[in-house]
């Protein structure tokens, strides 16, 4: 195969040519180190390239699958993750000021499962300041659809990585919507597992109670064979949880026949949300109901202010976490944060009692209709990727009541897993995505009905144009 196609290739068609020795993880390493080298300067995707670190990995990979060692589908695979996940010898930055010189003598246990799985780290994405707020002390992420729009979220760097094809999956972490954003509005497949399922040890904390760790993927197979590598309890995270983690590429059938799906009509038909997205999440319904599943409309008024809702636990919470910074060195923070922060910090102990109420009334909302559905779906975002901005920040309670609601948080607050996919694109050739959520503990119905749904679309493996 010619080596410079190698990056255009799926993690499962990757595979299969790596398990039969068609193509060598070296092979496939150097093709994404050249694509780094040449194009990692217009998407600003990566902080830092583990190059020498990559290819020792990859030569043992090779050595190993010689030795008819293979051992699954991640075996020699070339990925990226966030700066936010520590990674033995390799600095992470966390995209701050304060920790641009940290160095862990351990990876965290997400990346340690991946390279357990025989993965090859390539190296460290791009993210906002420590994964909140706007601020970001790297340069920005640049779209590969449009390199003047926004990636989407903390995890943009994976995001645009993925979709530039300078790694051929990537974790990321989603707080209140950082992978499936990145995912909507880069067309790729992004899962946030369901809380407790992958383990956040060495992950630098945002948000004690939201954070999770997923991937950012080109398709929902890709996404399944990720969080296959990653999944499973780990004593080292209290929150971890101890369950099965099943097969998901197994569940991948294409069918849904007898299924029942809800679509959330407050976040579909919302004056909020763009007519273009709104239109294609409907017509996303109706592949749905051609495959041989049930779409209802299913009305959970309370998802409409899970925004808010979550801007308080995050922002109290990343307060608590680097209160001594805060108190010591506020300026060190870019201004986005500066304001959340002391935000957080000034924040009444009766508002965060109230919102954590708030958050149970919206948590029984959604685990309430996802016991009459199988799963719900509504867009990821309510528009397409915007246009790059300076550093901005809500500053005022009007301009809080005012914001729109975001659609991804309505899963961070229950806990449960949903997926973004691409669901067409707008009149300027931008991705839409819709998202898909579910049952917490049930990834596997999540992403059958995401991967049959990219089964039946023409837009599966779309090429951005700056790509």
């Amino acid at each position: 195969m010619i080596k410079t196609e190698i990056p255009f290739l799926s993690v499962a068609e990757l595979s299969e040519l790596i398990r039969e020795r068609k193509v060598s993880p070296v092979e496939a390493t150097e093709a994404y180190l050249d694509r780094i080298d040449s194009l990692n300067f217009k998407f600003n995707s990566y902080i830092t390239v583990a190059r020498k670190e990559a290819l020792e990995a990859a030569r043992d990979a090779e050595q190993a699958i010689a030795r008819g060692d293979y051992i699954g589908p991640m075996h020699g695979i070339p990925v990226a993750v966030k700066d936010q996940i520590w990674s033995k010898g390799i600095r992470t930055t966390v995209g701050s000021r304060f920790m641009a010189d940290f160095v862990p003598d351990e990876d965290a246990t997400a990346l340690a499962n991946l390279k357990k799985a025989g993965a090859v780290l390539l190296g460290k994405t791009n993210l906002t300041e420590f994964a909140i707020g706007s601020s970001q002390r790297y340069s920005p992420n640049r779209n590969p659809w449009d390199l003047n729009r926004f990636t989407g979220g903390s995890s943009g760097g994976s995001g645009s990585a993925t979709a530039a094809f300078l790694c051929a999956t990537s974790l990321g972490e989603d707080t209140g919507g950082s992978i499936r954003r990145p995912a909507a509005w880069c067309g790729l497949a992004g899962l946030r597992p369901s809380w407790g399922r992958v383990s956040r040890y060495g992950v630098a904390a945002g948000s004690w109670s939201m954070d999770q760790v997923g991937p950012i993927s080109r398709t929902a197979e890709d996404a399944a064979i990720t969080l296959g590598a990653i999944a499973g309890y780990d004593p080292k995270d209290r929150y971890s949880r101890d369950v099965p983690v099943p097969d998901y590429r197994r569940a991948l059938t294409g069918d849904i026949n007898g299924l029942h799906i809800g679509m959330i009509t407050e976040l579909v038909h919302g004056d909020f949300v763009d007519p273009e997205v709104s239109e294609a999440v409907i017509k996303a319904g109706s592949v749905f109901d051609e495959l041989g599943a049930t779409v209802e409309e299913v009305s959970l008024p309370l998802t409409v202010h899970g925004g808010l809702i979550s801007a308080v636990l995050i922002g109290v919470e990343a307060a608590q976490t680097y209160r001594d910074w805060i108190k010591d060195d506020l300026h060190g923070f870019g201004h986005s944060n500066q304001i959340g922060l002391i935000t957080g910090s000034l924040m009444p102990a009766q508002a965060y009692y109230k919102v954590q109420k708030l958050r149970e009334l919206v948590r029984r909302h959604v685990l309430g209709a996802l016991e009459t559905y199988d799963v719900l779906i509504l867009p990821s975002s309510r528009s397409c990727a915007p246009i790059l901005e300076d550093d901005t920040a809500i500053t005022s309670k009007e301009m809080a009541a005012k914001a729109p609601p975001v659609m991804t948080r309505p899963f961070n607050l229950a806990g449960a897993p949903a997926l973004s996919v691409n669901c067409g694109f707008n009149f300027q050739g931008l991705p839409i995505g819709l998202q898909i959520g579910g049952r917490p503990f049930d990834e596997e119905t999540v992403l059958k009905v995401g991967h049959a749904y990219e089964q039946n679309t023409p837009w599966l493996g779309a090429r951005p144009p700056h790509a």
